[in-house]
């Protein structure tokens, strides 16, 4: 079963130092670390590594994906393919994404949202960019009120683009839920 999927814009590549600090980040919050090229890594993310104590009673090592993709690194072809239906994002976030780190969940259940949310704010706090949420149309009035906020959009689909302060506020909200 796959779980849900955040994508972090980025206006440029990843210094290679910076992907040194994301891969040490990942090794220590992990129990698994698999680094199948630079910068796509396979992990059980330890829950407790970033500060979620309620595993709602299952296993606190939850399988995550995270893939840096974009030209001269990863599979720029899935880049594309991922950002060809998307509406124009400099007027939205000030950039044409160059670059874009994938943070995916393997499992659906409720704490898969939160590491998903707060393992993307921890990345982003190492490489930066910009979170880029799709959201249910129900979702859009709680996330536009979250600080870290950049932007909201309803068309061609509901999205929230934010900071990783935007992801740590909606991951504390009651009924938090990403889409899959």
């Amino acid at each position: 079963m796959s779980g849900p999927v955040l994508v972090i814009e980025l206006a440029e590549p990843v210094p290679l130092a910076s992907i040194q600090r994301l891969r040490n980040l990942l090794v220590r919050s992990s129990s698994h670390f698999e680094e199948k090229r630079v910068g796509s890594y396979d992990l059980s993310i330890h829950a407790a590594s970033l500060g979620i104590a309620d595993t709602g009673d299952i296993d606190g090592r939850r399988p995550v994906m995270v893939s840096l993709m974009g030209p001269d690194i990863g599979d720029e072809t899935t880049f594309e393919a991922e950002h060809a239906d998307e509406v124009d994002q400099e007027p939205v976030i000030g950039f044409t994404p160059t670059h874009a780190v994938d943070v995916i969940a393997f499992c659906n259940r409720p704490i898969d949202h939160v590491v998903t949310a707060l393992l993307t704010a921890a990345v982003m706090d190492v490489i930066g960019g910009v979170a880029h949420a799709e959201l249910l149309e129900e979702q859009v009035p709680i996330v536009t009120a979250l600080p870290g906020v950049i932007a909201t959009m309803t068309e061609p689909w509901p999205a929230a683009y934010g900071s990783a302060g935007f992801l740590r506020a909606w991951a504390r909200q009651p009924g938090f839920r990403l889409l899959k």
